[in-house]
């Protein structure tokens, strides 16, 4: 988190595999980003993996082509990426599914944090534009 330091930042950990929530928020998250215009050049946007596993950087390079640039994807070993959780204080589970493969639960909010690396709230999966802009507009006072 030092690296982001100075702007305020927006966190989502998701994963390339999921099926609903991890690409509508993001694709909303696109969208929020438009709708600030130049200020959006003023926030970062983390998608952090919840699926070291299979999100590789290509892998999430690739998947990111599809919406704002300006989101940065990171990705790590499973120790960081559980360091990660625990510093945010989010929920990741594994689940097996009968196909014999996998998915990922975990927590559908967008975290904000300060300029300074500090919490500054949440934008739920089910907010509306409205209020959800109206949160990020207050991060970037």
């Amino acid at each position: 988190e030092k690296d982001f330091l100075g702007k305020p930042y927006l966190v989502f950990f998701g994963f390339t595999h999921c099926p609903d929530v991890c690409p509508t928020t993001l694709s909303e998250i696109t969208s929020r980003l438009k709708v600030l215009g130049k200020d959006a050049d003023k926030l970062n946007v983390l998608f952090i993996t919840a699926d070291p596993e299979r999100d590789t950087p290509e892998q999430l390079a690739l998947y990111l082509q599809s919406f704002d640039s300006r989101i940065v994807g990171l990705s790590g070993t499973p120790e960081q990426i559980s360091k990660a959780v625990r510093a945010f204080k989010i929920e990741i589970k594994k689940v097996p599914l009968a196909s014999g493969g996998y998915t990922i639960d975990h927590t559908a909010s967008t975290i904000m944090m300060d300029r300074n690396g500090r919490f500054a709230g949440l934008i739920d999966y089910h907010e509306n534009d409205e209020t959800a802009l109206a949160k990020m507009r207050r991060l970037l006072r």
